[in-house]
């Protein structure tokens, strides 16, 4: 039987945002997208184009009835308010009831999660963890963030800030990520491997050590980034290879932490573990097996994301899907 079910949902991210068009199953059917502009203007001007492209995208499909809205946005935010409390990449935007305002506009259910829980919900409604009860979802991007679903549903705390485990101390220095020094986001980030692989590389110069890395980086001015540090490792940079052995067994710490406090049957890890998860699972595994509860280790899975580079659009569809059902039951 065709799904006729469709949903609203909205991307809104600090370079660029999107409206699209899906239905019940994460299929996104059609799709808006343009630029943030977020210095050179305000949230006023953003919400005003994103409400353009909502009327564009429900005209284009006159015979279809949207049965509500999702938005995914970077945090700080209130979930149960439906508030946008100043996320850093998004200035100027404080306090913007967002929810109360498509809300009024469109006469449709409404519902704002931050970016990790959105996406939290889609790879557990569609992607690698379908199927689970309980299930992590890890950023594992620019930042460390997480989002949980737990006994069968998505668990955000008490004030929206369940799942910061960026900000988990992992060791007493190292890499600043989160505010922290050795914070799990400042080893397993892509920020965080960018800093930790400018130490190593100065280290190497100043030895005379034969580098790769080295190489790209010949100037102590030049920044280095997390996708060179993994490009040099598969092609066998000794340097490399020891930086990205410190990221998966920090990464390692990390998981063990959440399987033996959180006990989930699946972790699913996004961005930089889809792409390079082949060249740190070594690391992560030995430190998995040293840290974790071995009982709690043997049934939980540990994958990486499934949806690629449509994540962000399917999140904001299955946020929109889960306030839907969420008034049906």
């Amino acid at each position: 039987m065709p799904d006729h079910n469709r949903y609203l949902g909205v991307d809104i991210g600090g370079t660029k945002c999107a409206v699209v068009w899906g239905d019940s199953e994460g299929n996104i059917l059609d799709k808006i997208r343009f630029e943030t502009r977020t210095y050179e203007r305000g949230p006023d001007a953003v919400i005003a184009e994103l409400d353009e492209c909502i009327e564009t995208m429900i005209k284009k499909h006159p015979r279809e009835k949207a049965l509500g809205i999702g938005i995914s946005c970077g945090g700080p935010l209130d979930s149960r308010s439906g508030r946008i409390l100043g996320p850093p990449n998004l200035p100027g935007w404080d306090d913007i009831p967002i929810v109360q305002h498509f809300r009024d506009q469109w006469g449709l259910p409404i519902a704002l999660q931050n970016d990790a829980n959105a996406c939290a919900l889609a790879e557990w409604m569609y992607g690698a963890g379908k199927g689970s009860r309980n299930m992590i979802f890890l950023t594992f991007g620019t930042g460390m963030g997480a989002g949980l679903i737990l006994d069968g549903k998505l668990y955000s705390g008490t004030n929206d800030l369940a799942g910061e485990v960026g900000h988990i101390r992992l060791a007493k220095d190292g890499p600043l990520g989160f505010g922290k020094a050795g914070s799990f986001e400042g080893f397993c980030s892509g920020g965080g491997i960018a800093r930790a692989a400018a130490i190593e590389i100065r280290k190497a110069r100043e030895a005379g050590r034969m580098s790769q890395l080295v190489s790209v980086a010949p100037h102590s001015d030049h920044e280095i980034t997390a996708k060179e540090v993994f490009q040099a490792c598969a092609s066998g940079d000794k340097l490399a290879r020891e930086i990205v052995d410190q990221v998966g067994t920090k990464l390692g710490e990390g998981l063990s932490i959440l399987i033996d406090i959180l006990n989930p049957e699946c972790i699913v890890i996004g961005s930089i573990f889809e792409r390079s998860g082949h060249l740190l699972i070594p690391a992560m595994q030995a430190s998995l097996e040293r840290e974790a509860i071995p009982s709690a280790l043997s049934v939980c899975r540990i994958v990486p994301a499934a949806l690629g580079d449509a994540l962000g659009d399917v999140a904001a569809i299955a946020t929109a899907r889960l306030k839907v059902e969420e008034l049906m039951s």
